[in-house]
């Protein structure tokens, strides 16, 4: 006699080893869709992710000689259209000027084939402790912070007084002639 729950080998799968998936599988649906609201409030929000991404500046309304302050990550950058008698002032600084010597080619930008590359974009937060620096307009010296006396030149070097470094560079690059991206090195 034989028994009637009893499956022979090889026979075809039954309904009740389709019910067994089944449920397996909206268990599996169900602990995912429990689990998403957890997971999904750990991803920062959109004005986190914003306050990251790169910024677009238009350098047209900035004059010769003219300084604007941006604010990318939170952190305040100038960007400033030097006069040619400020790249000749940056110029003449030597090694024995400053304390963290730099060519101030090196800090000086324009977009790819321009004629003249007189931009400088910098941090506007001293090295010392965080200050933000006064623009003084006097070649060679160009930003003075009023805290502790650090004085950085027209290209952001130090000079004189409490700061070791130089003023960062941020990532930047010029999209074209007047329009500069602060936050990439890419177009």
């Amino acid at each position: 006699m034989t028994d009637a729950t009893e499956e022979p080998e090889g026979e075809l799968p039954t309904r009740r080893d389709f019910i067994y998936v089944a449920t397996g599988m909206m268990g599996v649906v169900g602990a995912a869709a429990a689990a998403w609201p957890f997971i999904d409030q750990m991803r920062p929000d959109a004005a986190v992710r914003a306050a990251g991404l790169p910024i677009e500046v238009d350098l047209s309304a900035i004059e010769p000689g003219g300084t604007i302050v941006v604010t990318w990550r939170s952190k305040p950058y100038f960007i400033r259209q030097l006069l040619d008698d400020e790249i000749a002032a940056a110029d003449t600084l030597g090694e024995g000027d400053m304390k963290e010597y730099q060519p101030a080619a090196e800090r000086i930008a324009g977009p790819d084939g321009a004629e003249t590359r007189n931009w400088v974009i910098v941090s506007a937060t001293c090295t010392h402790l965080g200050c933000v620096p006064n623009i003084v307009d006097n070649a060679p010296e160009g930003w003075f912070c009023p805290c502790h006396g650090s004085v950085f030149d027209m290209v952001g070097r130090i000079l004189r007084g409490p700061a070791a470094t130089n003023l960062p560079l941020p990532p930047y690059v010029f999209a074209d002639e007047s329009t500069l991206i602060v936050g990439s090195d890419q177009v």
